[in-house]
């Protein structure tokens, strides 16, 4: 922390002084850009030692850290807030009462970006379709950056000034504080609750994700999903995506009279679904999603469908990871909401049924305030043992059985990863079981007993991997 006498002789260089409120990986992106393009810049993060801190410019002399510091946000000129700091949090609250503007790194990356942007967000999914799309202007030659909330924040995109294309995954945290991104595509993918302990009901979190449209070209639609219609002119390109067939130049899926099952563009069959290496049917949605994106962001379908048959998906999301003892396992921890786990429970459920197979599923962790019980009729409809973990365990199993659970579905409160394989080996040992598949999909968040998702879907993976060791020496 610098003394307020360097606080005060910084003040007094000029009237423009950048604040930047929160130093993760998007905060820091932000010094640097800011601190390179000449600006005065002052840092100021809740944590007393943050651990990117010596990570800063040396032009950034006001490093006020141990909370986040009013008196130095109401010196600002303009506010760029990091999407984990929550625009109710006081400091912010009184800096925007007196009329400090408050963005977010997008903003600043909008306003400098020179490349077309393809926009997307969602309650599920995004990290895969960005990915996706991503990969599919790569492989048709497009000299094209990927970030946003999936990882490289959006300014380090910049770095490249031969960029062609940028392909950016949104948040609504990183959303709220965006005004007319203006991208050349956006979308939201679908909506399902989410956040509300930050954005207070659906109707917030709504209005933070459809903020993705100001400005849009052209736009993509799920039409399963009408939260995910913009309030945009109709007039604006735009392609749809679903589950059925599609109209006349929409994306769909027709099944022919064998039951074979195809992505389609109105009456047209692409690709079928056995040639995909991505499993279940929120994945053909994904799949739609990536194409008709694609479509208007103006690469080739032919280069597209050949990059959709090479794409194995991403790390945690319904990632196969073993078949032990003849039962498939799959991590999906990045499932940490109500929404992503109906998809992988729906998606997974009807790759088994069939062959008259059920789910084991695992749920839990820090429940966000969600409300559970919308998960019974995809449980019992596919799962036949639930296994609960983390904090908020007990809570989810009284959702769930206040919202009418089969009497066929057996729970077990299980608490820790290490005592759900214990169960997990009771259950599926038994003649009775039905369970051919293992599917991690906490529907929770994961901080109650992790660092992230990713720590938990790799502790997942190393328990099955233990499991196959133990079950083929003994």
């Amino acid at each position: 922390m610098t003394t307020n006498t360097a606080t005060e002789a910084l003040l007094h260089k000029g009237s423009g002084l950048q604040v930047v409120v929160g130093l993760g990986q998007s905060g820091l992106s932000v010094a640097h850009c800011l601190a390179k393009q000449g600006y005065q810049v002052a840092v100021t993060d809740a944590q007393v030692a943050p651990k990117l801190a010596d990570q800063l410019p040396a032009e950034v002399e006001v490093r006020q850290f141990g909370a986040i510091d009013s008196d130095l946000l109401q010196q600002a000129a303009r506010i760029i807030i990091s999407p984990g700091i929550s625009l109710k949090t006081a400091a912010v609250v009184a800096a925007r009462q007196a009329n400090i503007p408050v963005v977010s790194d997008i903003q600043l990356f909008c306003e400098a970006c020179t490349a077309p942007i393809v926009a997307i967000t969602g309650s599920n999914a995004k990290s895969t379709v960005t990915t996706l799309v991503g990969q599919m202007a790569a492989d048709a030659g497009v000299n094209v950056g990927v970030g946003g909330n999936i990882g490289v924040p959006a300014l380090t995109l910049l770095d490249n000034s031969d960029m062609e294309l940028a392909v950016l995954e949104l948040s609504s945290f990183q959303l709220e504080t965006v005004t007319n991104l203006g991208a050349k595509v956006a979308t939201v993918l679908n909506m399902s609750p989410d956040h509300l302990d930050r954005h207070g009901d659906m109707l917030g979190y709504h209005q933070a994700k459809h903020r993705i449209f100001q400005g849009a070209k052209s736009v993509m639609i799920n039409r399963e999903d009408a939260l995910t219609r913009p309030l945009v002119a109709d007039n604006l390109p735009r392609i749809s995506t679903g589950i059925h067939a599609p109209d006349k130049g929409q994306y769909g899926l027709i099944t022919d009279v064998e039951g074979q099952i195809y992505l389609a563009r109105g009456t047209e069959r692409l690709l079928s679904a056995d040639k995909l290496l991505i499993k279940g049917r929120h994945n053909l949605l994904n799949a739609q999603a990536a194409l008709a994106l694609g479509e208007l962001a103006g690469l080739p379908l032919e280069s597209m469908l050949n990059t959709l048959q090479q794409f194995a998906g991403l790390e945690h999301r319904c990632q196969y990871v073993a078949n032990t003892a003849g039962i498939d396992y799959f991590n999906d921890s990045k499932g940490t909401n109500i929404g992503s786990t109906i998809a992988a429970i729906e998606g997974l459920g009807a790759v088994y049924a069939p062959k008259d197979g059920k789910l084991l599923l695992i749920l839990g962790g820090q429940g966000k305030g969600q409300q559970f019980g919308e998960l019974t009729p995809f449980i019992n409809q596919y799962v036949s043992q639930v296994l609960f973990i983390g904090e908020d365990g007990q809570q989810i199993e009284q959702h769930l059985r206040d919202a009418k659970l089969s009497d066929d579905v057996a729970l077990h409160q299980c608490q820790t990863l290490e005592n759900a394989f214990a169960t997990i080996q009771q259950v599926t040992t038994s003649s009775l079981s039905q369970v051919q598949a293992v599917l991690l999909s906490p529907a929770c968040a994961s901080f109650d007993q992790y660092s992230g998702y990713a720590a938990r879907g790799d502790h997942f993976s190393q328990l099955v991997n233990q499991l196959g060791t133990a079950q083929s020496e003994a």
